[in-house]
Order: C-alpha cells, then structure tokens, then sequence
C-alpha cells in the first residue's frame, strides 16, 4: 500500500480520539500554538480567504477565524477527520464560515491563485512529497499571498532536549497506545518527526517552492517552529 494510503487509513482509524490525545499529550500546548501561528499570519496579511490544508479537524481552521477572513476552506485525505471536523464546526454555529473539502493536499481542487493565505499546521510532515504540497500552496495563493506552516521541531538544548526526546520516544506513543485504538498511529508520530527536515533546511524547500522571506520562529524551546513565506 502507498505511503499515502497508509496515511489516510491511520488517520481515518484515530480520527474519533485524535482530539483528546492531541491536548492530552501536548498538555494543552497545542493550542497556544496554533493562536501565535494564527497572530503571525496575521502580521503579514489580513486574508479575507484562507485554505487549511490538512485541515484534521478543524482546530486550526477555527482558531484562524480570529483574523476575521470571509471563509476558511478545509482541505483532508481523511473521511473520518473531516466527520469529526464538521461535528465541531456544526456545534460552534460556523458552518457557514468555515467549508470542509475531502482532497490529495499534493493535488489541490482549486484554481491558481486563488487564496490570500494557505496555512497547514502538523501536516506537511505526512505528505507523501513535502515539496510537492507546498508547491500546491504556492499555485493557489494569490501574489502577495502568504503561507503560514507550523511543524513540528527538536530542541537543540541540554537538558531540555533529552527530556523531549524520552517523552517523544517513550511517554508519548505509550500513552497513545493506550487511548488509541491503532497502537502504530502514535510510534509513527515520532518516527515522522525524527525524519522530517526542519529548520534551515525545511525553509530552503519551501524557498524552493517560489516563496520568499521565508521565516522561522521557534516555539517552546524548539519543540515547535512556525514558518511562514510570501508569494
């Protein structure tokens, strides 16, 4: 079965507990997150039409409506994320604000230049072909648009990076195993990590897609970074 294949059938079968083991596991860091990846987006644009591409569900959709954009549009591989997306979006009253789309994040259903804003927020690392889908970012926003990726990262120090990587490598898939019904979804998430560029190199890819003032800004000691570039 393809890569991404894998993906999807993964994502589909945690998709009912993927809330709870998100903030669960992050200790609720996770939102803090995605509200300063939102405030930094905000610091370059003030969108009146974003794409959330692997949009999961929907968290990080919804934290952007801070911006005030007109609509959000949610783009995931994943049936069953999508469910549990439009369950949330349902009960918030936002279903007119934010619009859910099943689709391939590399082979995006939309026209060229077609967003102000594309953002993605622990995601690009399960694209099959990472540049591929930020070139996709790229083909759809508008010129002048922005993209706004969080992933995440390693922190460099000692000894906050050994008590990261034991909790990332150890506490975190045990207790994934635990809530989960897939016991691979949650050693893959750290296998994912450990595998995904980041940093210098990561934004030379999303360079390589055509954006420019490519920026990073660390999150939790690394833990995290939030990169963003302009069209």
């Amino acid at each position: 079965m393809a890569r991404k294949e894998d993906v999807r059938s993964m994502f589909d079968s945690i998709a009912w507990r993927y809330d709870f083991l998100n903030h669960f596991l992050s200790i609720g860091t996770d939102y803090a997150w995605r509200r300063k990846a939102v405030r930094e987006m905000g610091r370059m644009i003030s969108p009146g039409n974003i794409l959330d591409v692997a949009t999961g569900t929907c968290d990080l959709a919804i934290a952007s409506l801070k911006l005030n954009p007109q609509k959000v549009t949610g783009v995931d591989i994943s049936q069953r994320m999508l469910e549990e997306g439009r369950k949330k979006v349902f009960r918030k009253g936002l279903s007119e604000r934010i619009e859910l789309i099943l689709g391939d994040s590399e082979e995006l259903p939309f026209g060229d230049n077609h967003f102000d804003a594309a953002m993605v927020a622990f995601g690009v690392r399960n694209f099959e072909n990472p540049a591929v889908g930020i070139a996709e970012m790229y083909r759809v926003i508008r010129e002048d648009g922005v993209v706004m990726i969080l992933e995440f990262s390693h922190p460099g120090r000692f000894p906050f990076s050994a008590v990261y990587r034991f909790y990332f490598h150890y506490v975190l898939p045990f207790f994934g195993r635990l809530f989960s019904k897939d016991p691979a979804a949650y050693d893959y998430l750290p296998e994912s990590v450990s595998s995904f560029p980041e940093g210098e190199e990561f934004m030379e890819i999303i360079g390589n897609a055509g954006f420019k003032d490519v920026k990073r800004r660390l999150l939790t000691g690394g833990v995290a970074s939030i990169y963003t570039g302009r069209k």
